[in-house]
Parts: C-alpha cells; structure tokens; sequence
C-alpha cells in the first residue's frame, strides 16, 4: 500500500494528459481544421470515426492481459508517445489524425491496465476511494488541462500542446517503467489468449455489468449532444457563455469524484451507482423545468453532470469485482460498453431534440430505468 500512495498521484496525472487530448479536439475543433486548412466537418467526422477505438479495445486486449498490467500502462504509454511525436515533427492533418486516434486508443488501453493493477491490490471495501482518485484525471483535464492547452495555443499556435504531451509521456514511461513490478501472467500462451475474452462472453454477470454502462452512457449522451444547441436555441448563449456551462460541468464531475471517494465504499457500489442513476432520473426530469431562465438551466445541468459522473465513477470498482480471473478484459469490455452508448446517444440526440426538448430528457430517464434493471441483477452477486 505504501507503493500505491506514490503510484496513485502519477496515474492521476497520466489520465490528466490522456483525458485532455481527448477532451480539448472539442472546443478547438475550429483552430484546428483553420490552421490545418480542412473543413470542420472533416474534423468532426475524425472524432466521430475515433470514438470506434473503444468498440475494438475488448479484441485488443486478450494479446495484452496474459503480458500484465504493466505492460498494457507501458504500451499505451508508447503509442501515445509515438502519436505525439508524428504530429510535432510532421504538423498535418493525416498526422494530427493519427495522433488523435493514438491518443484514443492510448487511452482505451491505458485505463482497463491500470483499474486491473489496482483491483488486483487494492480490497474491494476500500476500492470505490481508490479509483475515484485516478477518475479525477477526467474532471482535471476539464478544469486544468484544457484551459493551459488553450493557453498554450494562443500563445504559440495550435501544435503548442503537443510537444508537452510527448515530454509528459516520456517522463511516465520512465517513472512507470522503474515503480510498477513486473506482473506478467504464467497463463501467457496461444492456447490461453482468448479464454478471459471466452469468458466474459459466456457470463451473465458480465453481461448485466455491461449493461449498466451502456445504458447510463446512452441517457447522458442525448443531453450531453444537445445542451449547447439547446441553450444557444433558448437563450442566444454566445461562445463566451456557453464556455461557462462548460466549466459548470467540469466542477461538477471534480465533485461527483469527490463525493464517489468519500461515500461509494460506504453505501456499497451497488447501491452508488443506483443512488446516481436515480439522481441522474430527477435531474433530467427537473431540465425542462428549471431551463426556463439561463441559471436554471445552468443548475440543471450541473445537477445532470454529477449525478451520472457519481453513477459512473461508482460503476468501475463494482466492474472489477465482477470478474476477477478475467478482471482487464472485463474492463477492456466496460470501455466497448460505454463507448457503443455514446454512439447510440449521439445517433438518437438530434432525432429526439427534433421533436422537442421533452423528448431528450424522457429518453434518458428511459435509458436510466433500463440501467438500474441492470443495476438490480447484478447486486445479487456482489457486495
């Protein structure tokens, strides 16, 4: 344990940098496709085509599982290092585009590697602390890295980022490559290679698990594709303000982690990740209520984002009891899960606000409902 005290703070800032690549293509899409010359909606298809890395991480990982948790955190690692050093020595846009996607899968790899590590050392009664910590990454990337990346962007133009990220890269490959210990599986032989992959497959658990993912990911992401749109419709939000809903969901995930650490362990996960779900019910249902003046709306969608990033950061130590023997492939499959609900979110997104805002907040209160189903199976088998 007196390991994990130093490992922890570097995995949290390893997501950091992975989860600000990731969440900065946003908000300078347009920077971006204007000093690369290319269309934005060239860009906007290559971060829709990126989101397909997580459905092809479970496939990835039977090659990476039985070689240890290490090696996946390295590997990632590595590749992330490679992307970044393609579009710093090379600034264009097939470059740019295969470092973002590097960066994806990066990140896909990186996270099932290092939740496995820790749930293999870590007891699952303290486990809902331990991993809110490394989750922190995310809402830091919102709050911190995406604001320094602007900064740096301003000051010296859009590839200014990316050097940092392949120097922050390096650093963690060395410090990694000396503090983690070597952890390579007896069970690393063809014959093995996909008995976890076999595995998870043929489990309900598993499959319930799965569920719970895919679910609550599609019912944030009807909102999440709309709220800009829906506050620009209904109030004129300019840039500037819809900046600031921005920052209100970023604090409102750092708090979400924060209340996940202090409480998960305690109420138990099972019973967590049912308590967001149906705070994440109540606030989609208050949305259209409270979004008929500019600060309702804003309360409404911080009470959105911190119910389902409690839901969700709840959701992964309940994920890596489920499977144990199988425990960073179940992972590798929690990323697919939440990933293919992303999609199915942002595909039914602009059809439902079609019909009206109502209609969003009604399909993800429907999704939700389908979530805590899952939820409810799955506590049968779980602490």
């Amino acid at each position: 344990m007196t390991r994990l005290r130093y490992l922890l703070p570097a995995f949290t800032a390893i997501r950091t940098f992975f989860n600000t690549l990731h969440r900065m293509a946003y908000p300078f899409l347009g920077i971006f496709a204007r000093s690369l010359g290319v269309e934005v909606d060239v860009l906007a298809r290559l971060l829709a085509n990126r989101a397909l890395a997580g459905a092809l991480v479970p496939f990835i990982f039977p090659f990476i599982e039985p070689r240890g948790r290490k090696f996946g955190m390295l590997l990632s690692l590595g590749l992330f290092l490679f992307g970044m050093g393609l579009v710093v020595f090379w600034p264009t846009y097939p470059t740019l585009a295969i470092a973002l996607i590097l960066g994806t899968v990066s990140k896909y790899l990186f996270d099932p590697s290092m939740q496995a590590f820790l749930g293999d050392r870590v007891p699952y009664q303290r486990r809902g602390l331990v991993l809110a910590l490394t989750e922190m990454g995310w809402s830091l990337a919102f709050i911190v890295g995406v604001p320094v990346a602007g900064f740096l962007i301003a000051r010296w133009g859009w590839l200014a980022p990316f050097p940092l990220f392949g120097i922050m890269a390096l650093l963690s490959m060395l410090l990694l490559f000396k503090a983690l210990p070597s952890d390579q599986s007896r069970s690393a032989t063809s014959t093995r290679l996909y008995a976890n992959f076999q595995t998870v497959i043929a489990s309900p658990a598993a499959w319930m698990g799965l569920g719970i993912g895919l679910f609550a990911s599609a019912a944030n992401e009807v909102v999440n594709l709309i709220f800009g749109v829906w506050l620009e419709d209904s109030f004129g939000l300019q840039l500037a303000a819809l900046a600031g809903a921005s920052a209100v969901i970023g604090i409102s995930e750092l708090g979400a982690e924060g209340l996940v650490a202090a409480f998960a362990d305690r109420l138990g996960k099972p019973r967590a990740v049912a308590l967001g779900l149906l705070l994440n019910c109540a606030a989609a249902l208050a949305l259209p209520l409270l979004g008929r003046s500019t600060v309702g709306a804003l309360v409404g969608l911080f009470l959105f984002y911190i119910s389902f990033e409690f839901m969700l950061v709840s959701e992964i130590p309940l994920m890596t009891e489920v499977m144990p023997k199988a425990r960073a492939t179940l992972m590798a499959f929690n990323i697919a899960g939440l990933s293919l609900g992303r999609a199915t979110g942002a595909f039914l997104a602009p059809v439902l606000y079609g019909i009206g805002f109502p209609a969003v907040t009604w399909a993800s209160i429907g999704f939700n409902f389908l979530a805590l189903v899952a939820v409810r199976q799955i506590s049968k088998k779980l602490p």
